[in-house]
């Protein structure tokens, strides 16, 4: 499970948004719906998550009817506020959306689509475990009005999956690929890199294994040590080594590397796409990240689940059966709420749009900070000819050393 919840100020009760808030009726809108449930709970994570033995009397056959009243409260609390608009983008995530029935996360969607509209292309996505989809799975979800599946993939080595915990079958990921593509959805694959015992030539057999699929879209994460993970009293007990930053360098340079190579561009730190239908590369981004990285509006459905609008943030109760009881009584499953100051809103905005490739404008940054930006040019962390353009875009040096740059920008 993850760690506590943010302190906050109370959220109301019924979940109404303030009457001061400035809502702009144009700002891109989006859904998170959380599914959070897994089979095992893999030793690095720290998400919301909860196996069966974890749920104290939650049931998963009847979660979807739980979210779908909380997608009901959004609709009405948005209306009142005037902020009611269609979404851009949805994304289920977890936990393992697809260890529900297709049908659930079918009406999910179907709930949100009716509450909220659905823009014309708009991006919907569904994270799965490769075990977890079947050709019937993908259809049902394409015929939803899925367009993208988000795959696990992790490593394609089999004791790299072991030290991670990851309990699929290598050979499933082709499978759910293949299956993907029948029900023409596009496809995206995670991969991990820097895992206990993974060494550089482990990770380039997982990125040829990745590429081989032919994915839209490739996310390749470095392992972080989170407090309270299996991993983390693992590597604390001396029963694994910790993460070493130098290898996990040498294998961004060698995804980076291997990726460009094979058509894909890098439009976030994590984060590669490739052309589709001769087309830029920008069309297979994922939409709905990018919504983050903007810091456009968004509702997050679910226990644990986080959303923004118009500079409010809020976050749901944790477990599962908390959420629902707060639902079933007619109360909204917010836990607490902020409204960051312009300093902390400035300081979240140079970080995530940093790490695009978009980049930050410089006109943006506060007078004493732009002269910096030369400084971080000089040291080769930043592309001279983005910040010409009036841009701070990273270069490869500069992604690898993303925290710096921030920190530079920022105080």
């Amino acid at each position: 499970m993850a760690g506590p919840l943010p302190v906050g100020d109370p959220a109301p009760v019924d979940g109404r948004l303030p009457s001061d808030l400035p809502i702009e009726p144009g700002t891109p809108f989006s859904a998170y719906l959380h599914v959070p449930f897994c089979r095992v709970r893999c030793g690095y994570c720290d998400f919301n998550t909860y196996t069966s033995s974890e749920l104290r009397g939650a049931k998963q056959e009847d979660y979807a009817s739980t979210l779908i009243t909380e997608i009901a409260l959004a609709r009405g609390v948005l209306a009142d506020a005037g902020a009611l608009r269609p979404m851009d983008t949805v994304f289920f995530g977890g936990g393992t959306p697809t260890l529900l029935p297709a049908g659930d996360l079918a009406r999910m969607l179907t709930a949100a689509t009716d509450a909220f509209g659905l823009r014309d292309g708009a991006e919907v996505t569904v994270e799965a475990n490769p075990d977890t989809v079947t050709p019937g799975v993908a259809q049902t979800l394409a015929d939803a009005g899925v367009t993208r599946l988000s795959i696990g993939m992790q490593s394609a080595v089999p004791h790299v999956l072991a030290a991670l915990d990851r309990t699929h079958e290598p050979s499933n990921v082709r499978t759910a690929v293949d299956a993907a593509r029948e029900a023409g959805l596009a496809v995206s694959v995670d991969l991990i890199y820097g895992a206990p015992g993974e060494s550089l030539s482990d990770w380039e057999t997982s990125l040829d294994a990745a590429l081989a699929l032919e994915p839209d879209h490739i996310s390749a994460y470095a392992l972080i040590i989170e407090d309270g993970t299996k991993l983390a009293r693992q590597i604390r007990r001396g029963e694994v080594p910790t993460p070493d930053d130098d290898l996990q360098a040498d294998m961004y340079e060698s995804a980076d590397q291997r990726l460009a190579e094979a058509g894909f561009e890098w439009y976030e730190v994590s984060n590669w796409s490739r052309p589709s239908s001769g087309s830029g590369a920008a069309e297979n981004r994922s939409r709905h990240n990018l919504a983050y990285w903007r810091g456009t509006d968004w509702w997050g459905f679910g226990p644990g689940a986080h959303s923004h609008i118009a500079g409010l943030r809020w976050w749901n109760v944790k477990h599962p059966a908390a959420y629902a009881q707060r639902l079933a009584g007619g109360e909204s499953p917010a836990a607490g709420t902020e409204r960051p100051d312009d300093e902390s809103r400035m300081l979240e905005r140079v970080l995530l749009l940093s790490r695009i490739r978009d980049g930050l404008a410089i006109a943006d940054l506060p007078e004493p900070k732009r002269a910096r930006v030369a400084g971080l040019i000089a040291d080769g962390l930043v592309e001279p000819g983005a910040a010409l353009r009036g841009r701070v875009q990273l270069t490869l040096k500069g992604r690898l050393l993303a925290d710096a740059v921030v920190r530079e920008l920022t105080d």
